[in-house]
């Protein structure tokens, strides 16, 4: 488990639960970028969501820390039912003040060098189909459309796999671009 890394002046951490809204208001800005009519009103308590998040026993919720605010959150786990070499990334945002200034890559860096400490091969998510900017950062990052997961007709979202490489080798597919 990460428990701090500085890269410069950004330090990724794993998140505290004193820290659930910042981290909530942190996601309600980032999706606020691909919804053109604003974030549907789902029912979602956010804020609980990402304190059981933060709390959860068996996942991790890594924090990008630049200037003592966060900057950028990661959330990740084995699903029930998945392989235990499978790990989902359930939420991955960076503070659109700070998109192009390597926080993603940083924060997708020590994803990954978390996913190599604890055995993980597989890493998936699902990214909304509306979400152009993130598609593009995953790609770059290696991840490929999921093929034991294919869109249906009228899905909101794409579905993605990475392939973790071995801890020492790099993760397959892993870029130097900024994000």
């Amino acid at each position: 488990m990460i428990n701090e890394r500085v890269t410069g002046s950004l330090v990724i951490r794993t998140a505290l639960p004193a820290e659930a809204e910042a981290v909530t208001a942190l996601h309600a800005r980032a999706r606020a970028t691909y919804y053109p009519d604003g974030i549907p009103d789902d029912g979602t308590d956010w804020l609980a969501g990402w304190r059981a998040a933060v709390e959860r026993p068996d996942g991790q919720v890594l924090c990008a820390v630049e200037q003592a605010r966060i900057v950028g959150l990661a959330s990740f786990r084995t699903p029930e039912g998945t392989p235990a070499d499978t790990v989902k990334l359930f939420q991955f945002h960076v503070d659109p003040d700070h998109w192009r200034a390597g926080i993603g890559t940083a924060l997708h860096t020590a994803c990954v060098e978390q996913w190599q400490a604890d055995r993980r091969r597989t890493a998936v998510l699902d990214v909304h189909v509306d979400n152009r900017r993130a598609q593009a950062f995953y790609a770059r990052q290696g991840w490929i459309p999921d093929p034991e997961n294919p869109p249906a007709d009228g899905d909101h979202h794409r579905f993605l796999r990475y392939a973790v490489g071995s801890a020492g080798t790099g993760a397959v597919g892993h870029a130097t671009t900024r994000e």
